[in-house]
């Protein structure tokens, strides 16, 4: 088991991808700590799991939430290992009818948790030799449209994981970006509402599918967590079917 010993703590941990990675961590041997706003799935997913798992219902848009979450973290388990900063909402526009509002949910729910949970946990992770797994996504990368604040912060969040990897090298806290593709609840409605544009993204994935999030996403995040990754900081990983190509 490549998590053994290891103490991971997962935001959105109950649903999709973030559903898969606390599953697989924790088939991998990993203490998942995982976080959710959905209480009923996050309590099922936990006693599923077993006692390797504790789950918290908290919504990590609010003021220190992200130093709850850590101090719960390391009361349970005793440690951070491994910081997977999954969790995000945002809602879709053009960029002419994206409002302030839609501006400030993306960057509440995604950057400033990610911001908030990395600071956070930094004495932890510094003391373990840690790991964090940021997600950012195909959408800022290509400019999809009707993204606008959702690529806004998934793009923030890269250039926050490069310095960050920069300044936490030191310190021996790797710090890369995962950009995933994959079936989830959320690119399902995405399907449903834009089909034409869905089915045309679908189409340039060159290995032909959209991506498992327990079998093609969260292997990878196992990989970014374990010591398989332990020369590897300030990348981002593209586990999208080959649709983009980082030079």
């Amino acid at each position: 088991m490549r998590l053994q010993g290891k103490t991971a703590i997962i935001t959105g941990g109950a649903g999709g991808i973030g559903r898969a990675i606390t599953t697989v961590f924790a088939r991998e041997g990993a203490n998942v700590f995982f976080v959710d706003i959905d209480e009923e799935k996050g309590a099922a997913l936990s006693t599923e799991l077993g006692p390797n798992a504790e789950f918290l219902c908290i919504d990590i848009s609010l003021p220190d939430s992200a130093q709850t979450i850590c101090d719960a973290a390391v009361a349970v388990f005793g440690s951070v290992d491994v910081l997977v900063n999954n969790a995000h909402a945002s809602r879709q526009a053009l960029l002419v009818d994206t409002t302030g509002e839609m501006f400030d949910l993306s960057f509440n729910t995604g950057f400033y948790p990610t911001v908030h949970l990395m600071q956070a946990c930094y004495p932890h992770l510094k003391a373990s030799s840690g790991s964090v797994i940021n997600f950012a996504s195909g959408s800022g990368l290509d400019g999809m449209p009707t993204q606008a604040s959702y690529a806004a912060a998934k793009e923030a969040i890269r250039g926050l994981s490069r310095v960050a990897a920069n300044e936490w090298a030191v310190d021996g806290i790797r710090v890369n970006v995962l950009c995933p593709f994959a079936a989830t609840e959320g690119v399902r409605a995405w399907q449903a509402a834009h089909p034409e544009r869905a089915a045309a993204s679908a189409a340039k994935v060159p290995l032909q599918r959209i991506g498992d999030p327990e079998t093609d996403i969260a292997p990878v995040a196992v990989f970014l967590a374990s010591e398989d990754s332990k020369y590897m900081t300030g990348q981002t990983l593209m586990a999208d079917g080959g649709s983009n190509k980082l030079r």
